[in-house]
């Protein structure tokens, strides 16, 4: 189980530091809508165990990135809007710190940063001088990376965010990700994630394609 005390004094920290000068209103009431949104009945991978995952890759990570507060930021944000069967959640996490950032006292132009960031994680492919966008991209995408039984929970549990989806489309589906994933020159962008994550990364990724084109087509 998450530590939710210890994520409400995470974020407490990440927003003290990306506020403007004279601080804003208390940051609990903030932590706590996030904390409820990451705590919704449809999550099974995108969960608070995800959030704490990628806040400490961050801090893993935090010497490459320009604004770490920032990039902390934008992990609480970034999956804050989950619908499985919607395609714009990461528009609406963004749209959702456009709104609440600037009340919470944090400057207009890092509002604006931490919605970007949230938005790359569509794509996941930050420019090459981009790196805040590197440090959050690599964060998001260390499960990648994770041991074989952790892996293996993490496939499990995305399948069952997409419980909806019948067997055939979701193995179609899923091997596209994987092969798209695989093509990529870098998986990671930030010399740690280069150095430390991406021949894992690739190796579980291969044999995830393995598993699910070795899946019986008839049990879907």
């Amino acid at each position: 189980m998450a530590d939710l005390d210890a994520l409400r004094a995470r974020w407490t920290r990440a927003l003290e530091g990306a506020r403007a000068p004279g601080g804003g209103p208390d940051p609990l009431p903030y932590a706590e809508n996030l904390l409820a949104r990451w705590q919704e009945p449809q999550r099974h991978y995108h969960t608070l165990t995800h959030l704490t995952a990628v806040l400490d890759h961050i801090d893993v990570l935090e010497r490459y990135a320009d604004d770490p507060d920032v990039v902390r930021l934008a992990a609480w944000f970034h999956d804050a809007v989950y619908l499985p069967d919607r395609s714009e959640n990461e528009d609406r996490s963004a749209r959702l710190a456009e709104r609440a950032l600037p009340e919470a006292g944090v400057p207009d132009a890092k509002t604006a940063e931490v919605a970007r960031l949230v938005r790359l994680t569509v794509t996941h492919a930050p420019a090459d001088d981009d790196r805040d966008g590197m440090v959050l991209c690599d964060a998001d995408l260390a499960i990648l990376a994770a041991p074989p039984s952790t892996y293996a929970a993490y496939t499990a549990a995305v399948r069952e965010e997409y419980h909806f989806v019948p067997n055939d489309a979701f193995r179609e589906g899923r091997s596209a990700i994987l092969r798209q994933l695989l093509s990529l020159p870098r998986l990671f962008r930030t010399p740690h994630g280069l150095a430390e994550w991406e021949a894992t990364a690739r190796y579980n990724l291969t044999g995830e394609l393995a598993l699910l084109g070795s899946a019986d087509p008839s049990a879907g």
